[in-house]
């Protein structure tokens, strides 16, 4: 009997090629939440391919789970402890997708910083009637000051893309990265110091119980009034409601999002009220190249745990424990 093995959206032809000859696999394509509670007690395998919750719960109606491959680097979603503690086996895709996330993170700085989405929506409503040198003056980014929190892959993936535009580059973490300050030429510095020092705030942290809302309302009156926040982590680690009283008051000048609190954003969210605001749909990691290379990792992941061998890609429980 071939395992059985649930996965919560479609993937890419190669992952999906290389489970099939091996699984006896169901891939939920319906516009509902993938139905986890339901299949997972005839389950061998479980990947999931979003945010779906896996919780203790729903874990104890899995006798047969052997392993939880998530595709995407972040994994907030899975309660990894008690994963271990029931002897499954938890993996996730780091590595592939911090240079497509860095990209992207410059994309919504630079389209925050220079109104292009505003300027968009300028010109579709009909507003343009003439060269105006007055028009949308935007933020210098070129040779302004930027501060990463959490310099990890990505992290360090915008520093280097920092570079380019001969920005000074602040960073804090949970540790001090001596090496790193060296190799990207980047200042460690407090919390508070990055925000009233930066011109642009960039967020590349995990989501944990000490990161959820790091940036609230206290944090945002410490950032200059012509500053721009980027999020491309995870929502929550941002107040939604701070932030958007933030941007209307002009506590700060601008936001680009890629991630928020409650996902999907509802249309009628007060923050696409604003102006000043570029949204995208949580599209970090979403090219051709690199979702498929995380779904190539996440099956590797899924069918390494079936078979009992090390993940290539295991999720630290330990880790997860220090952050939480």
């Amino acid at each position: 009997m071939k395992p059985r093995v649930f996965i919560t959206r479609p993937i890419s032809e190669k992952p999906l090629a290389m489970i099939d000859a091996e699984c006896e696999m169901e891939v939920w394509t319906g516009k509902t939440p993938p139905p986890i509670r339901e299949k997972i007690a005839e389950l061998d395998g479980l990947l999931t391919y979003g945010h779906e919750p896996v919780t203790a719960e729903i874990m104890d109606s899995a006798p047969k789970l052997k392993v939880i491959a998530n595709v995407g680097v972040g994994y907030d979603h899975i309660d990894v402890t008690a994963a271990t503690e029931r002897g499954i086996s938890v993996g996730h895709t780091p590595g592939v997708l911090s240079e497509t996330t860095a990209d992207l993170a410059f994309a919504l700085l630079l389209a925050a910083a220079r109104n292009v989405v505003r300027g968009d929506r300028f010109i579709r409503g009909g507003q343009w009637k003439g060269y105006n040198p007055n028009l949308l003056w935007g933020a210098e980014v070129n040779g302004s000051t930027l501060g990463i929190i959490g310099l990890g892959r990505i992290g360090r993936a915008v520093a280097r893309r920092a570079r380019g535009f001969d920005m000074t580059v602040l960073y804090h973490d949970c540790d001090r990265l001596p090496e790193w300050e060296e190799r990207l030429a980047v200042q460690y510095v407090s919390l508070e110091d990055l925000l009233s020092q930066s011109d642009f705030v960039t967020i590349h942290t995990p989501l944990t119980r000490q990161t959820r809302h790091l940036i609230g309302r206290k944090e945002l009156a410490r950032m200059r009034n012509t500053a721009v926040l980027i999020n491309t982590a995870r929502g929550p680690v941002v107040d939604s409601k701070a932030l958007y009283e933030a941007l209307r008051d002009g506590v700060i000048a601008g936001a680009g999002l890629d991630v928020f609190e409650h996902e999907p954003l509802s249309t009628d969210d007060p923050l696409l009220t604003l102006d000043n605001v570029a949204v995208c749909p949580h599209l970090g990691s979403a090219t051709v190249k690199t979702r498929t290379k995380m779904g190539v990792m996440a099956a590797e992941n899924l069918l390494a745990g079936l078979k009992g061998r090390p993940l290539p890609y295991p999720v630290n429980p330990e880790a997860c424990e220090r952050k939480r």
